[in-house]
């Protein structure tokens, strides 16, 4: 009995000590992906600059094709219009994959555009992405717009305005909380892997972005990089946040 009593003695400090172990191996991961990130590691560097650069191009891009539209479909008499806001309010629950596959049936070899050697590159990473936030600004410019008070209109008719003068006077009052619809945007797709994976390859120093190289690493085992890119991607979290919050407080004076 002794024995026995003696052998679970033993074993269970392995069992209790499991935590601790799990505890050691994260701060140690964690520890070494802050020291990258501080060295400036020339890879880890190359992955956020493609991600930036893609993403922004996309925004960009998004942004002037979706503010526009937003703001015809809201201010204008256009025919079908809740048919359209229908399909733009179903076309921001579209996976990522999906617009990948699309993208990529039209860009590969075969495809209609093959002739442009598009895929595996940035420049289809863009256009997957620009598909894909589009109708979130476009669908957010329109709301935008619906909630500017209508005491604008009537007050810049009163005064003289013409339609596209008073629109101009919309597009003002309605200027932060489209500028909110863009940086929602940005959030999007900085964060997306899908298209990013499908249409850019994760091409080491061309078009590997921090998404596709945490998957990368992941599957490697090799955590440090994967956890530093991590880090990089919680803290422009927090400072889109940050400027979505400064944003609020101005649109809420």
């Amino acid at each position: 009995m002794k024995k026995d009593g003696a052998d679970a003695d033993h074993s269970a400090p392995s069992f209790i000590l499991f935590p601790f172990h799990s505890m050691s191996f994260f701060l140690d991961s964690l520890g070494a992906a802050v020291r990258m990130a501080w060295s400036l590691d020339p890879e880890l560097i190359k992955i956020i600059y493609v991600s930036l650069s893609v993403s922004c191009q996309a925004t960009l891009f998004a942004a002037l094709a979706g503010i526009p539209i937003g703001f015809f479909v809201a201010h204008g008499n256009l025919p079908g219009k809740r048919a359209i806001i229908t399909v733009l309010n179903s076309l921001l629950a579209l996976p990522t994959v999906v617009i990948g596959l699309f993208v990529y049936v039209f860009i590969s070899r075969r495809g209609i555009f093959g002739s442009l050697d598009l895929l595996y590159s940035q420049h289809a990473m863009i256009i997957g992405q620009f598909i894909l936030i589009v109708p979130l600004i476009t669908a957010l410019t329109i709301a935008a717009i619906n909630r500017v008070d209508q005491r604008y209109r009537k007050t810049a008719r009163t005064l003289g305005a013409n339609r596209w003068q008073t629109g101009l006077v919309i597009l003002r009052e309605g200027r932060f909380a489209i500028a909110m619809a863009v940086i929602s945007a940005f959030g999007r797709v900085i964060s997306e892997i899908g298209i990013s994976m499908m249409l850019g390859g994760n091409i080491k120093g061309f078009t590997r972005t921090m998404t596709t190289a945490m998957a990368l690493e992941y599957d490697k085992g090799s955590f440090t990089l994967a956890v530093a890119l991590g880090l990089v991607l919680m803290i422009l979290s927090l400072a889109i946040n940050i400027v979505f919050n400064l944003i609020q407080g101005q649109s809420g004076r």
